[in-house]
């Protein structure tokens, strides 16, 4: 259901700290403009741990006001509580997002029992399609392909945002959820086009905040079989890649998108402004791509 290339937005801050509506709306405007073709506000890039329910709910509203439908919109609504979850999701089938994503529970570490339940209670609670985010390195633990395969088969579970970076991993999930309505996406840029080429359906991208079209360009490219060039905007995007976590995300995305003049503005604590010899790894790779000038 959620295809092609989509872009886990950040969260413009202004000034005081204050979420920058206006600068949300150019930023979806950007995206759109570029042919982007999804959106999914207040994810981890959208520092959505460090937002009120309040603000976490106000830009998800925005994001789905400022796309006016033009692009599918998978809002941020997962958490470690199996009823603020509940909460989060149904607030974004109330504003019309046309799905939900929602992360793996980080910190209690629950077992594979309880990853079901989890997902399994949400989905009842709520109809409205709903893609799971597995990202051991954030959460501390692993959705297993056993499990992801189970979850398949539920009404209202329709795909994962696959971030575990083990391709052995992909691969079994695809395996074993063939004939189910579900997909596989990339969670990293530096392994969406593996994934695809095991059967996945595209990536949400953080690199797409800046450059949308070349990402875009990637996923089109290989799922019209023009296999040879998109391994040559992969190669071309590697670089990028690569600094745009140098740090912890989302600050060098945010980074970046303030010298190019966009909207981002500063990190919610703990997280901090890059240290400067990040900061000239990041820089020179924006200028070898010419997206910033010297």
């Amino acid at each position: 259901m959620f295809e092609g290339a989509y872009t886990a937005m950040v969260t413009p801050l202004d000034k005081k700290g204050k979420i920058d509506e206006e600068g949300l709306r150019a930023n979806v405007r950007f995206q759109i403009e570029h042919g982007i073709h999804g959106l999914v506000p207040v994810g981890t890039t959208g520092e959505c741990v460090t937002l009120s329910y309040e603000e976490h709910n106000r830009v998800a509203e925005v994001v789905v006001d400022a796309a006016k439908g033009k692009v599918p919109v998978l809002a941020g609504t997962g958490s470690n509580s199996t009823w603020e979850a509940i909460m989060l999701t149904k607030h974004a089938k109330d504003i019309g997002a046309d799905g939900a994503l929602l992360v793996v529970p980080y910190y209690n570490k629950p077992t594979q029992v309880g990853l079901y339940a989890h997902f399994k209670k949400i989905a009842e609670e709520v109809n409205i399609p709903q893609v799971i985010y597995n990202i051991p390195s954030r959460t501390g633990v692993n959705l297993l392909p056993e499990t992801m395969a189970k979850l398949a088969k539920l009404k209202n579970i329709v795909g994962v945002k696959e971030a575990s970076g083990d391709m052995k991993q992909v691969a079994k999930i695809i395996e074993l959820t063939q004939g189910e309505d579900f997909s596989v996406t990339s969670g990293n840029d530096s392994d969406a086009l593996e994934i695809m080429k095991l059967g996945g359906v595209g990536v949400i991208s953080v690199a797409s905040n800046i450059v949308p079209d070349k990402v875009v360009r990637l996923v089109e490219s290989f799922r019209s079989g023009d296999v040879k060039t998109a391994e040559q905007i992969d190669r071309e995007l590697a670089p990028l890649c690569r600094e745009l976590f140098v740090e912890t995300n989302p600050g060098p995305v945010k980074m970046a998108m303030n010298w190019m003049g966009m909207a981002a503005g500063g990190l919610r604590l703990p997280l901090v402004e890059l240290e400067p010899e990040n900061q000239e790894k990041l820089r020179k790779v924006l200028i070898d791509m010419k997206l910033v000038q010297r």
